[in-house]
C-alpha cells in the first residue's frame, strides 16, 4: 500500500500512500481527503491509549515529576504517532474495503490486454426525482 521502508526518503514518502494497487488496481483513495477519518478515529484512538497506558504507568508505579511524566509521556506519544500513521491509513481501508466492498463494473467489457479489471465502488442508491414525489 506505500513504498517501501528502504525506499523511504521523505515524510511525504512515508505518509502517502500508492496511487491503487499493483497487482489488481484497485484505487486506494477513493475521494479526496477519504484518509481523514483514518488519521483522527484510528490513529488518535491509538496514540490516546498509548499515551494513557505510558502515563498510568509512570504514575502508579515511579514518583517522577510533572515535567518529567509529560516528556516521558509525549515524546513517546508524538513518535508513536509518526510510525503508526501508516498503519492506521491501512487499518481504514481493511475496514471500509469489508464494509463497502468494490464491486466490478458489468458494463465494462472484459479487458483482453492482460492486465486485470480496475474494482469500482459499489454504486449509490438512486433518489427519486421530483416528479415522482408528488
Amino acid at each position: 500500500m506505500f513504498i517501501p521502508l528502504r525506499a523511504t526518503r521523505t515524510l511525504h514518502d512515508w505518509f502517502t500512500p500508492l496511487d491503487g494497487c499493483p497487482r489488481c488496481g484497485y484505487a486506494y483513495e477513493r475521494e479526496i481527503g477519504y484518509f481523514l477519518m483514518s488519521i483522527w478515529a484510528i490513529g488518535y484512538g491509538f496514540g490516546s491509549m498509548f499515551g494513557l497506558a505510558i502515563y498510568l504507568v509512570l504514575e502508579t508505579y515511579y514518583d517522577v515529576s510533572m515535567t518529567t511524566l509529560l516528556l516521558a509521556t509525549l515524546l513517546p506519544v508524538f513518535l508513536f504517532a509518526l510510525a503508526f500513521a501508516r498503519h492506521a491509513k491501512a487499518y481504514f481501508l481493511a475496514i471500509d474495503h469489508f464494509f463497502d466492498p468494490p464491486v466490478p463494473d458489468l458494463d465494462d467489457p472484459p479487458r483482453d490486454d492482460g492486465e486485470p479489471a480496475i474494482p469500482k465502488p459499489a454504486p449509490a442508491p438512486a433518489l427519486p426525482s421530483p416528479a415522482s414525489r408528488g
